[in-house]
């Protein structure tokens, strides 16, 4: 054996700088954003009284090669993100569930729809403080005097 062989072996094969890092761990998804896709796919459906999320995901899963399990907790994450900020609008259920629209002016109507909630919070608020002043629970001399008394010792 040369001593070239003899250096190349003692070194350790695919080992580098402990500095230098590798360029990609994760490739790059070939799907648009989940943003663009729900959009997308809620235009696509023209849904009068809305895209529900089961059709959302159907229509992604039929048209951008992706899973639609995998995808499902972004799709729910976004769908709510997106009524919160005013560019989708809920016309049915709560939370992820429901149907969706996309909103007439894109993102114009932002602040219009934070402004009636937090309205509608405080009156519910003040309703549900006066019904708790209203519902005082009667005397229990009151309560007593719908039954009938006891029978008589025997």
């Amino acid at each position: 054996m040369s001593e070239v062989e003899v250096q190349a072996s003692a070194t350790p094969v695919g080992k580098g700088k402990k500095g230098e890092k590798k360029t990609s761990k994760h490739a790059k998804p070939t799907h648009p954003p989940t943003s663009d896709m729900v959009n997308m796919a809620i235009k696509g459906l023209k849904e009068r009284s809305g895209s529900s999320l089961q059709a959302i995901k159907k229509y992604i899963a039929a048209n951008y090669k992706v899973d639609p399990e995998k995808m499902a907790p972004f799709i729910k994450k976004y769908l709510k993100s997106a009524v919160q900020s005013g560019s989708l609008v809920q016309t049915k259920g709560k939370g992820a569930s429901g149907s969706f629209k996309l909103a007439a002016g894109g993102g114009s109507t932002q602040g219009k729809p934070k402004a009636p909630k937090p309205k509608k919070a405080a009156t519910a608020v003040a309703a549900a403080g006066d019904i708790k002043k209203r519902r005082r629970s009667p005397p229990r001399s009151r309560l007593r005097k719908g039954r009938r008394p006891p029978p008589p010792p025997p």
